[in-house]
């Protein structure tokens, strides 16, 4: 028993300290790298570019002279459904960072994918390779 070996006792604690602060280290390593992360995509068209912060929002918008012609509701439906490829590829960045840092398999690392999962889904139309990795995250 534990209680009658204190140098188990002491061993097993150090363990357990370091073995919590590998995990908050790892999570403190998970949260810079998705502070940071950025997306963009790119119409069909190639018409709309948007690029999306680790948040959702929208940090850029670039429209080709092309869309002088076009009527604004299909421009504003264009660029809705170019910010949600933007922001599904958030979630796809944020499980390789999960993966590199606290794991996938790990309670922190499932929280974190199912809630970027559940606010930025892949649209059911998306190709998996439609989103773009924003080389400023710098990853």
């Amino acid at each position: 028993m534990l209680g009658q070996d204190p140098d188990a006792a002491q061993e097993m604690l150090n363990s357990w300290t370091a073995e919590l602060s590998a995990r908050a280290q790892a999570a403190a390593d998970l949260s810079e790298r998705v502070a940071v992360l950025a997306a963009s995509a790119t119409s069909a068209d190639g018409v709309v570019r948007v690029t999306v912060a680790a948040s959702g929002a929208l940090t850029d918008l670039r429209l080709d002279d092309r869309v002088q012609r076009m009527r604004g509701s299909e421009l504003a439906s264009i660029i809705m459904a170019t910010v949600a490829r933007a922001q599904a590829g958030l979630t796809d960045q944020v499980m390789v960072a999960v993966h590199d840092t606290v794991g996938t398999d790990s309670e922190t690392g499932r929280a974190i994918t199912d809630t970027f999962a559940r606010r930025f889904p892949k649209p059911a139309d998306e190709q998996p390779e439609r989103w773009e990795r924003d080389t400023r995250s710098g990853w």
